[in-house]
């Protein structure tokens, strides 16, 4: 076994995707006692989407060419969020996570984030405790949850299919909704990387000839989704508008549907109630539960008058 002192923290290149990709499997599928690790997730894209969507927050654990651990960020205009964070398990408890934390907060101290967030595992003491170390406040629960979709009456409206123009219209629009959910929030970049990578949609929930809400919908094998899903990794309308929400749920479920999805999978967390009891009502049930951690001690988003859907992992 290589000494500690053996293994650099740099950042992750394109070289590196694959192995950090094996490792990410490997750590994971080993934590949830999957009998092959390897297929934990199975054939979603976790690791080289968010390099592609924005490289400068990714660091790698690496002995000379070999990665034994990674630390991913997502660059969310005022929010950082942090992970997955993933270290071989020979190398564990060894301090190689917190090498790759102190790479991640020099970023997130250099970029001046108002918020850095994470979703960990609640029964996890290790995990608690080591980004309680960097000044991380455990918060409510975060249910991953899913359901059969169904399709509406209604085609959804998508960003991919206005005219340039309007798309950049449209972004500016869905800037401006996150803007009241969090000021600073903006999700430019995954819109952006959706189209550019092919990974799924931009759903655009429209009232009054505006922008009222958005949906960053992944879709299929290689995206962050899987084969047979659609995976909603961001949504949001303004707050307190629980029917543009419903309204903007039914039209994500329209298009899983379309697209023959057989499943669709969203998170919100706990403190957003009145959203968590809509997704309830209309046939969610939690797959998994993890707990948000926030930077500095504050709600950020996770408030009862927003109405939004995330998804931290």
């Amino acid at each position: 076994m290589d000494a500690p002192s053996a293994i650099v923290i740099r950042p992750l290149r394109e070289a590196d995707l694959a192995e950090a990709d094996r490792v990410y499997r490997l750590a994971f599928g080993t934590q949830f006692g999957l009998a092959d690790p390897m297929e934990f997730r199975g054939d979603t894209a976790i690791i080289r989407t968010r390099w592609t969507t924005d490289s400068r927050p990714c660091f790698v654990a690496a002995i000379g060419e070999r990665v034994v651990g990674s630390v991913i960020g997502m660059d969310w205009g005022s929010a950082f969020i942090l992970g997955p964070l993933t270290v071989e398990p020979a190398y564990a408890n060894r301090g190689v996570g917190r090498r790759l934390m102190e790479a991640a907060m020099a970023f997130v101290a250099d970029r001046r984030f108002s918020l850095a967030a994470l979703y960990t595992l609640p029964n996890s003491a290790k995990h608690l405790h080591l980004y309680e170390s960097y000044g991380f406040d455990a918060q409510k629960l975060t249910p991953v949850m899913a359901k059969t979709p169904t399709a509406g009456a209604a085609a959804p409206l998508l960003w991919s299919a206005l005219v340039p123009d309007d798309q950049g219209n449209a972004v500016a629009a869905c800037r401006a909704v996150a803007d009241s959910v969090f000021p600073g929030l903006d999700l430019t970049r995954e819109i952006a990387a959706l189209a550019a990578q092919g990974l799924g949609e931009t759903v655009l929930l429209e009232r009054d000839g505006g922008i009222a809400g958005f949906a960053l919908c992944h879709l299929g094998k290689d995206s962050e989704a899987g084969s047979g899903t659609l995976f909603v990794k961001f949504a949001c309308v303004r707050p307190g508008a629980g029917g543009d929400f419903v309204a903007l749920l039914e039209t994500c479920e329209t298009l899983a549907a379309r697209r023959g999805a057989q499943r669709i999978i969203a998170g919100t967390n706990m403190a957003r109630e009145p959203a968590y009891r809509i997704m309830l009502a209309r046939g969610y049930r939690a797959e998994i539960v993890g707990v948000a951690m926030l930077r500095p001690a504050q709600p950020g988003w996770n408030r009862p008058e927003i109405f939004a859907l995330d998804d931290w992992r």
